[in-house]
């Protein structure tokens, strides 16, 4: 089983192998107490297990359910059951995984896996990340931090946004006057705290002029839904300068 997990830890993407593993959708989001469905299609039946497996930001990946056409019901992982989740079979080749009734908690990236008997390979699909959403969400508690005078005279200017959640995914966007920037921008995928909290970094470089001018810049960090979305405003005029 360690051999399996470390495979998919450095993998993390399609295998180089003559079965292809296709998920479906790439990106799913329901909200709390909704059903969650996530589709595999593995090419090809080898007669092999069609497994999934949970994978939150900087965490080992947790082996959730194994499960094979000619079954009735799927074999569980360590705190996984089927008290919620559950696979199924459309074809020989098509497996679903199910979570019943879905918790915020559920919120990660789901990879499909079985063997290929032809070159002796753990195949992995490329994952599906799940969002699971609530009107109960503590929005995220977000700081922005201005350019340092040093940049400054490099004619850049980069804003950093820190946003701190309760869930490890988030859709971060940038603002300049009220309108959506396209360029610039770079986003960090979530660290996981110890506090069991979530971070997320996303940086917006500009010119200095257009720092000088003292446009109002926006860090826009959503979790799902309206209650749970966080703006913060920056330009140079609400900034301390250096004394």
């Amino acid at each position: 089983m360690l051999g399996l997990l470390c495979s998919l830890i450095t993998a993390l993407t399609y295998v180089d192998a003559a079965i292809v593993l296709t998920q479906t959708p790439a990106v799913h989001t329901v909200s709390a107490g909704q059903e969650a469905v996530l589709n595999c299609n593995i090419e090809r039946d080898d007669r092999y297990y069609a497994r999934w497996y949970k994978k939150l930001p900087n965490s080992v990946p947790q082996y959730v359910l194994r499960f094979h056409h000619s079954q009735n019901s799927p074999s569980f992982g360590t705190g996984f059951s089927s008290d919620r989740f559950n696979s199924k079979s459309t074809s020989n080749i098509d497996y679903q995984f199910i979570i019943k009734q879905a918790k915020v908690e559920d919120s990660a990236v789901y990879y499909c896996h079985t063997w290929d008997n032809s070159t002796k390979e753990h195949v992995f699909g490329q994952g599906t990340k799940l969002i699971v959403t609530s009107c109960s969400l503590p929005p995220p508690v977000l700081t922005v931090f201005p350019p340092s005078t040093a940049e400054l005279q490099s004619n850049k200017a980069t804003l950093v946004c820190l946003s701190s959640q309760s869930v490890p995914f988030a859709d971060v966007t940038w603002l300049t006057g009220g309108s959506p920037v396209s360029s610039g921008i770079s986003t960090s995928t979530a660290v996981h705290r110890p506090d069991q909290t979530f971070q997320i970094s996303s940086s917006l470089t500009i010119h200095t002029s257009d720092w000088n001018m003292d446009q109002l810049y926006t860090c826009k960090v959503s979790l799902g839904s309206q209650t749970s979305t966080q703006v913060k405003d920056i330009n140079k005029s609400s900034c301390p300068t250096d004394s």
